[in-house]
């Protein structure tokens, strides 16, 4: 049983066990997760009782708390030292993780949760929080000035675990200005999210331009106002969560969905889920699917793409492919009500050899000019190129085979293919 993390789309707190997984070599799939309905169900209450998100489920059973999840997928492969070299850096570890929890992560909540619209803004609380995140900064400013990472001299889960709390930080509110008294903090997190590890979970991550700004309230109604301010019968007193201790927990609020402008898109003659499931009517999948396909194809309603790795040369171990392949899988969820796909690695047989493979893809996607904006959430869609096929031709159709389901890709044997359904 493959390792699985149940959460919605782009959760830092995912980020950290995800990146873990990167340098481990360790697939975690992140199967869908209707967050308004699947938290309430009995089976995922099982997985938690919580009834909150992450959740990772494993062989053995189920793990809930972010970092109790992280610290578990860097224990999986001890010869990272992800959890430290020596009994002291492993406190130096957990110092690091419990700084980023305890000093970081509410401050963040703070100033963050009322522009993504978790919280109601507070301009006293937000100017309070910057102040704390800036004696953090210092704090690792200080450290940095003479360490490359935060425990020794190679990347460890304190780094994976402070560096996740700041990324939406630094993509939202860090601007140039804010940050620039931190020039060793800015050192080490561009350090960090440029390694590949990183990079294929987080995609780019640069400095916000202008400081993000919650949206405005509402202007106040007059009537409304006056019948606030007329006499009320005394209501007992309900306790509330303090806003800090509510942004520190882990996450039950899931983020308002985006409208996506293919939902806009004229009806279709042809429905994606009952495509679907005619392809995978058998296992691994129906042998003559794309024959059976082509007579009800929508051409005015959906378009094939073929997509192949820009950096193919550099895939010459192959224990990584499958993470590449898996994390492009998952990390491509938020396109799936729109989209069908194949990604597979094609090469030598032996595994131990210098390789390279070649990834390559086809993928089935709903609208005709231009690939989904829902693919863009996927940071791995930028490392590939993308080739719109015409199907109506025979040499089309033959692509698509090929790149779909094909026993070799441009010459070369699949040696893995997982496929986005």
């Amino acid at each position: 049983m493959s390792l699985k993390i149940y959460s919605y789309p782009n959760n830092y707190r995912v980020w950290k066990s995800q990146i873990a997984a990167q340098y481990n070599g360790v697939d975690i799939e992140l199967p869908p997760f209707d967050f308004d309905k699947d938290l309430k169900t009995e089976s995922f209450k099982a997985k938690n009782p919580l009834q909150k998100v992450p959740v990772l489920e494993t062989a053995s059973g189920c793990l809930f708390e972010s970092g109790a999840i992280a610290r578990y997928v860097a224990r999986l492969r001890a010869d990272t030292n992800l959890l430290g070299a020596s009994a002291f850096q492993q406190g130096q570890v957990d110092q690091w993780i419990d700084f980023s929890t305890n000093e970081l992560e509410p401050a963040r909540a703070i100033w963050l949760y009322p522009i993504m619209g978790y919280l109601q803004y507070n301009e006293k609380a937000t100017q309070e929080a910057k102040k704390e995140l800036q004696k953090s900064l210092n704090v690792l400013n200080q450290h940095l000035l003479s360490n490359t990472f935060l425990v020794g001299n190679a990347v460890t889960l304190a780094d994976i675990v402070v560096a996740t709390a700041l990324v939406d930080l630094w993509r939202m509110v860090f601007t140039s200005k804010f940050i620039s008294p931190y020039s060793n903090v800015s050192r080490w997190f561009n350090t960090l999210v440029n390694q590949p590890e990183f990079s294929r979970v987080l995609g780019k991550v640069e400095l916000a331009k202008e400081e993000a700004q919650p949206p405005k309230a509402p202007k106040a109604d007059k009537k409304k106002e006056a019948a606030a301010a007329a006499p009320k019968k005394e209501a007992a007193p309900k306790e509330e969560k303090p806003a800090a201790a509510a942004a520190s927990s882990e996450e039950s609020a899931m983020p308002k969905k985006k409208v996506n402008p293919l939902d806009a898109l004229p009806p279709s003659s042809m429905d994606l889920d009952t495509i679907k499931k005619l392809c995978f009517s058998q296992r691994p999948h129906l042998p003559d699917f794309l024959e059976q396909l082509w007579p009800q194809f929508d051409a005015a309603g959906y378009s094939w793409w073929t997509c192949d790795y820009k950096y193919n040369n550099d895939n010459k171990e192959y224990w990584k492919i499958g993470n590449l392949l898996g994390g492009f899988i998952q990390r491509s969820d938020a396109c799936r009500k729109y989209a069908l796909g194949s990604i597979q690695c094609a090469g030598p047989d032996d595994e131990d050899c210098a390789g390279p493979w070649d990834i390559t893809g086809a993928w089935l996607f709903r609208g005709t000019d231009m690939l989904p904006d829902m693919l863009s959430e996927n940071p791995d869609a930028e490392y590939y190129e993308w080739k719109k096929i015409d199907v109506a031709t025979d040499a089309g159709k033959a692509k698509i085979k090929e790149y779909f389901f094909g026993e070799t890709v441009n010459g070369k044997k699949v040696q893995d293919r997982r496929f986005f359904k």
